[in-house]
């Protein structure tokens, strides 16, 4: 077994590598499901890339600064499938989180597909060792794993379930402590033998060669987060100019078209008075209209601002109800249940302790 040890600068260089990577990646995102479709792959392309060659540079960088007593290089072919393997991974994980609703167990889902990425990127980038060969047992494998999985579905728990920028900035620094984590684990684990077999599918890759390419990534990831990052702290909007008294309110404006869903990269507006409840989902909101359900680009916030004055209630932190499609009311101990009949895509609303009373006065019990 060889010994080994780490240069310090580059194991900090390459958690900022995973740092910036996962702020760029996340923010990047944000709002993209507000796009039409197109845009919206477009999207979650850049991020995947951006996610996946974070957590490529960032290994590599710690790679780097890996001191072995002996020589050593990789195989180009299995360094550069190392990297693929990473961006599909996470593509993969952020084409559920915004082509599918973004329920709990897509969060779970998504965070478990993200870890097993970095899982995979590590231990298919250290395979291309050549002339030092890693030793790994099955108990290494399975720490390192769950390091990884358990970091991820907090990050992407974090950064999705709430699309704020502090949501973003938490699961920025969950993000890079999983890649962080999740190397630094392995390699400590890791034993490194000398091998006189290269057996190598592509052409080498020497420290030297491999730093510049490195660099290159490096140098990418960071212009992209200070483009990203340049519109984190937006600046506050000027004040609007007095309306006047021929000028409608915001809020009548808006109801003139109605409430707006998407649908197939189109926008359309729905009549307030046929949905019959809202549903929170993450930034955004879920519209219950007869047997469909419709995604609203508002807020559960801004929805219930906006249709205050269409008699629409919050009857729980992640449901706003209309009380004319309310068919049936159940109390219970310190809180109850909305049921609607006729609406085939929601059955009944739960209602919280703090917000059971405007909804009983509303129903007129």
């Amino acid at each position: 077994m060889l010994d080994y040890s780490h240069n310090a600068w580059l194991v900090a260089a390459s958690l900022a590598v995973a740092l910036m990577a996962g702020f760029t990646g996340l923010y990047l995102t944000h709002g993209a499901s507000k796009l039409d479709s197109q845009r919206r792959k477009l999207v979650v392309a850049l991020a995947a890339v951006i996610l996946g060659g974070g957590i490529w540079s960032m290994h590599f960088v710690a790679m780097l600064g890996l001191q072995l007593p002996i020589l050593f290089y990789y195989d180009a072919l299995i360094t550069l499938m190392s990297a693929l393997a990473a961006i599909l991974m996470v593509g993969l994980a952020l084409l559920l989180l915004h082509f599918r609703p973004r329920s709990a167990q897509t969060m779970i889902g998504s965070g478990m597909i993200v870890g097993l990425g970095i899982v995979a990127m590590h231990y298919i980038g250290m395979a291309g060792m050549q002339l030092c060969r890693p030793v790994n047992n099955v108990l290494d494998i399975v720490l390192s794993t769950l390091a990884s999985v358990i970091l991820s579905v907090a990050a992407i728990w974090v950064a999705y379930g709430n699309r704020t920028q502090r949501n973003i900035l938490l699961g920025t620094v969950c993000f890079g402590l999983a890649v962080f984590t999740m190397h630094f684990v392995a390699t400590g684990l890791t034993d490194f033998v000398a091998s006189d077999s290269p057996g190598g599918a592509g052409p080498a890759l020497d420290n030297q060669v491999l730093a510049m390419g490195v660099t290159v990534s490096v140098f990418l990831i960071c212009g992209a987060f200070l483009l990203t990052g340049i519109t984190f702290i937006e600046p506050k909007p000027e004040a609007a100019p007095a309306a006047s008294a021929l000028d409608p309110a915001p809020e009548q404006t808006q109801m003139r078209a109605g409430v707006p869903y998407e649908r197939e990269g189109q926008t359309f507006f729905a009549d307030p008075a046929g949905i019959a409840a809202i549903r929170a989902e993450g930034h955004y909101t879920v519209l219950y209209l007869d047997s469909e359900k419709l995604f609203c680009p508002w807020s559960i916030t801004e929805a219930e601002t906006r249709l205050l004055s269409e008699g629409f209630l919050r009857a729980h932190r992640s449901y706003l109800v209309n009380p004319k499609h309310v068919s049936s009311f159940e109390r219970h101990k310190d809180n109850g249940t909305c049921y609607f009949d006729g609406v085939d895509a929601l059955t009944k609303v739960p209602v919280s302790r703090s917000r059971l009373t405007d909804i009983r006065d509303a129903l007129g019990l």
